[in-house]
């Protein structure tokens, strides 16, 4: 019984499910790394324009300081300056990381379509045997 499923209670062939046709050649289940492309270069892109925010967050915070010396609240000014450098750096890191694993996903995936379409090819290849 090579090539049988149950669909919905009644065995089919899987030729039969391809549509109307059947067999072979339909795109319902193709896939496309394009999305997962543009978003890791959206991620990537973001991990960039994110470099220059801690030297310019540091260059601001210089000026301020002038501006406040002998006050208390320049210790908290300085607390909550490095707060938002640690938070800076790990969306960097985030950003960084979340680029490169979809680009994983979209390698991996287009792995798994070519060895699905190559397990295929011997069914293919009998044609309309049954």
């Amino acid at each position: 019984m090579s090539g049988v499923a149950v669909v919905g209670g009644q065995r089919q062939r899987l030729r039969d499910l391809g549509g109307a046709g059947g067999g072979g050649g339909g795109d319902e289940l193709k896939h496309s790394d394009g999305p997962w492309m543009r978003a890791a270069g959206g991620a990537g892109a973001l991990h960039t324009q994110l470099g220059p925010v801690k030297s310019e967050l540091e260059t601001a915070h210089e000026g301020v300081v002038a501006g406040t010396a002998g006050l208390e609240a320049l210790a908290e000014l300085g607390a909550v300056r490095e707060s938002w450098q640690r938070r800076i750096e790990a969306a960097r890191g985030e950003c960084r990381s979340l680029a490169g694993n979809l680009r994983d996903v979209a390698r991996a995936q287009g792995e798994t379509n070519e060895a699905v379409r190559q397990s295929f090819a011997p069914v293919a290849a009998r044609g309309g045997e049954r």
